[in-house]
């Protein structure tokens, strides 16, 4: 199976030492963030995923490790 464009830039956001968190309850997508980002993966969000206009940047943030598997 490949991988969407969306899911390598969550993945790589992760492998960067990102910590946000996706919540996502009644369909509505947001993050959350107890612990802070790496310098790398702040930079990297800043930088990528941020200017995203709303659709594709859900498109990431549902690709994130979840709240609940917390």
């Amino acid at each position: 199976m490949e991988k969407t464009q969306s899911f390598k830039i969550a993945e790589e956001y992760m492998r960067l030492g990102g910590r946000k968190l996706v919540k996502i309850d009644d369909n509505i997508v947001s993050t959350r963030q107890w612990e802070k980002d790496t310098p790398e993966a702040e930079a990297f969000w800043r930088e990528n995923i941020e200017p995203m206009d709303e659709k594709r940047r859900r498109e990431v943030e549902v690709h994130l490790a979840s709240i609940s598997d917390v």
